[in-house]
């Protein structure tokens, strides 16, 4: 089974990315995968992208080049390219890969650009450093004076490679043997740093070192069979260690007074036996380490979870969110980059064409002030241009102008019956006005013309679920796995559809948002009552939550599963079609879940006043839109009520937001909302939890805490459509928005609510 791929990170990882306006690649050739670092928001977003081996990084001039097994890839960065990537208008650069090397096995390891833009590889199988040439696999350009000649024994694990003043200067290896593989003799503390212009050691005695840097006029090493960070003076050879660090380090990059340090977890192997670093009693990481280089201090860090094990480069690039394609993407297909004098000499485009792409390049980049009076300028000349009509439509909708959107739409599939697409748009246009029976019709043309059309049938799927049409609904919900924005969990196993599993173990993977894995816990007594074993695979926030369940035996994080632990699996949010859930037979029955007693959270003081939790935002991402997400400043319009004393339970906070909690007297409780079980205790200690649509509504709801949900009108299905109850808890309340987007004045109604509920 393929193992799963999640990370944990501190909120000074993006904070540092976005600080350094860059992303962050790194490479896994243990796991084949080149990994995005990205920072979104306050949050950071890991994206996994697969190649055989990869190994070195190097980036200049906006190239990216990867050393992935036998070969060297580049990539080249087009950033009109990026808007145009799966989301659109998400990227700020997209590297196409446009040239791929083949030098054979030579165990790629670093790589760096010289002044010239040539790029310089370490060939550790023949203990040199190389160059590329069209004729040639490699060109070896440099070796260690004790290396007598060529060959593909690996003699010293040649490895690491630093640039100064453009051009090759240090390089690191694990030995000085001239004999095959004779490295291996003395891995411990045989490694050595060696100036390439003199061909003179360095320093050594060495604990296994990599990734040789100049950076502010010193020489860093990691040194990393002891995990350190290191400096050697280039000119007495002496160390002097910065930091130490819970893993094997590979592969460092610098943000000015940062380090950026990858980590792998060390196997225990012949080849990492009797390194100090194993010889530490230390629970070792994998993951990338922020360093503070002034004062060696870790000041951030990311760590993988599952999946990965070991890292060997960490790169930045100058692009906030780039996309990296892979030579199947669509994409490569349509994008161009010419010389500056070839372009002249193209015959200039259709005018009506190029007015269209500018229109829907607007689109894309969400300029909806200039898209749409484009579109429209267009459809003057052009009334019946089926494209323009379509995309005039979605950008309408984009900006909840639904009438007008549903008019363009329905010309659209006037002139072209079968415009699967326009039909699913009129659907969500319909839905936009709350008409969710003209929406279903909008969804069911879209997928008569187009019977696969997964986007639809999810559409549909949820509004059936909102209008209480379970059965239906969950049939359709199922869609979401064609979609590409789903990945289904692979494994051999079947996935369990509702047949006899008395004598068997299932595993329940959560998916989606950790509200979802809370609000479908209570379905898992009744899988219980089905099977021999229940095991639930989660992520970290969730596991003591859901290690507290009867219910359950077994709680996994995601990583590497055995391949007999279980016999069938079902996605959390797939039990309750499998159940056969409808409103009828919904047990609404709260508390199903419970906090661990070792869980310690402080006392919340008591003044006599009433106590309220508030919550505004469910993550980063929900912050700008206004469907889900209050302004803080909107939700501070509460405190005026000076009979209640006020907690928020947000996470994460900006530090805007920490000083407008400061000025509005609510206690900050961040620091205390390290899992669901620690966010669940002090919401215990709540008489009512004030909440949008986020995890933290779903947990106050399933541990019968008294909730008020505050919603848009566009709120999803799990709150029904004009319920003043929740029907999947009981004590929570639903107060919904009369006017899309209008916060202020449903605050003002909940002060109301609030005051008559508490006084």
């Amino acid at each position: 089974m393929a193992e799963a791929l999640h990370s944990q990170h501190t909120t000074t990882f993006p904070d540092l990315l976005n600080q350094a306006n860059a992303s962050l690649v790194v490479s896994t050739y243990q796991a084949g995968k080149l990994i995005l670092l990205r920072a979104n928001g306050d949050s950071l977003n890991t994206h996994f992208v697969s190649l055989p081996k990869p190994m070195g990084v190097a980036f200049d001039q906006g190239r990216l080049s990867v050393g992935s097994g036998a070969h060297v890839i580049d990539y080249f960065n087009m950033a009109n390219v990026g808007p145009k990537v799966e989301p659109i208008n998400t990227h700020d650069g997209a590297f196409l890969p446009r040239r791929m090397h083949v030098t054979g096995d030579i165990d790629i390891h670093e790589m760096g650009f010289d002044r010239d833009g040539e790029l310089w590889i370490v060939n550790t199988k023949m203990s040199c450093l190389c160059t590329l040439d069209i004729n040639h696999s490699i060109v070896p350009r440099w070796r260690p004076p004790f290396i007598t000649g060529y060959d593909l024994t690996d003699r010293c694990h040649l490895n690491g490679l630093a640039m100064r003043d453009g051009k090759p200067k240090y390089v690191s290896a694990l030995g000085t043997s001239d004999k095959p593989a004779g490295w291996r003799e003395n891995k411990a503390f045989g490694g050595m740093i060696m100036d390439v212009d003199s061909g003179e050691m360095i320093a050594e005695g060495l604990s296994m070192p990599h990734s040789p840097r100049w950076y502010r006029g010193k020489l860093w090493v990691l040194e990393s069979g002891a995990g350190q960070l290191i400096t050697v003076d280039e000119k007495t050879g002496e160390k002097t260690v910065i930091a130490e660090m819970p893993g094997f380090c590979r592969g460092i990059d610098f943000v000015e007074r940062y380090a950026l340090i990858g980590l792998s977890e060390v196997r225990e192997t012949a080849v990492f036996a009797g390194l100090p670093l194993t010889e530490r009693e230390q629970d070792r990481k994998c993951g990338v380490w922020i360093i503070d280089i002034e004062t060696g201090e870790t000041v951030g860090f990311l760590v993988f979870s599952g999946g990965v094990q070991e890292i060997f480069s960490v790169q930045l690039v100058p692009s906030k969110y780039p996309a990296l394609l892979d030579l199947n993407d669509p994409l490569l297909h349509t994008s161009y980059s010419i010389p500056d004098d070839a372009i002249q000499e193209f015959t200039p485009p259709d005018p009506k064409l190029l007015r269209v792409e500018e229109a829907i390049a607007f689109h894309r980049r969400r300029e909806f002030d200039k898209a749409i009076p484009a579109y429209k300028e267009i459809l003057s000349d052009e009334p019946n241009n089926v494209t323009v009509l379509y995309h005039l439509g979605v950008a309408l909708s984009d900006t909840e102008q639904w009438d007008e959107a549903i008019h363009f739409l329905e010309k659209t599939v006037k002139l072209e019956s079968n415009h699967a697409e326009a039909h699913n748009s009129l659907g969500h246009a319909w839905a936009g006005k709350l008409n969710f029976d003209n929406a279903i019709k909008g969804y069911e043309a879209a997928i008569a013309a187009d019977q696969t059309y997964a986007i639809a049938h999810f559409n549909r799927g949820c509004v059936k679920l909102k209008q209480g049409e379970f059965a239906e609904g969950w049939k359709e919900y199922e869609w979401r796995w064609k979609m590409p924005t789903f990945q289904p969990f692979n494994c051999p196993q079947p996935q369990w559809q509702g047949e006899d599993i008395s004598d068997k173990a299932i595993l329940i993977h959560t998916e989606q948002g950790n509200g979802d894995a809370i609000q479908f816990a209570r379905f898992l007594p009744l899988v219980k009552e089905r099977c021999r074993k229940l095991i639930i695979v989660c992520t970290e926030p969730l596991r003591l939550l859901y290690k507290e369940l009867d219910c359950v035996d077994e709680v996994r994080l995601p990583g590497n599963l055995p391949a007999d632990l279980f016999d069938v699996y079902c996605p959390i949010m797939s039990l309750a079609g499998v159940l056969g859930i409808t409103l009828d037979n919904l047990q609404s029955n709260t508390p199903y879940i419970s906090i661990p007693k070792e869980v310690v959270v402080p006392q919340l003081a008591d003044n006599g006043k009433p106590k309220i939790g508030l919550v505004w935002a469910g993550s980063p991402t929900q912050q700008i839109n206004h469907h889900r997400s209050c302004p803080i400043d909107d939700m501070m319009a509460l405190t005026t009520l000076q009979q209640f004393d006020f907690y928020s339970l947000q996470l994460p906070l900006s530090e805007n937001d920490k000083q407008t909690l400061k000025q509005h007297d609510v206690t900050d409780l961040e620091q205390e909302l390290v899992s669901y079980c620690h966010t669940g205790a002090l919401a215990q200690q709540m008489d009512l939890v004030i909440s949008v649509c986020t995890s933290v509504v779903h947990l106050s709801g399933a541990l019968n805490v008294p909730s008020m949900v505050l919603l848009s009108p566009h709120a999803d299905w799990r709150w029904l459509t004009d319920e003043a109850q929740s029907t999947w808890y009981p004590n929570t309340s639903i107060l919904r928005q009369r006017v899309s987007g209008d916060w202020a004045e449903l605050i003002e109604r909940a002060k109301q609510e609030l005051v008559s509920k508490l006084g």
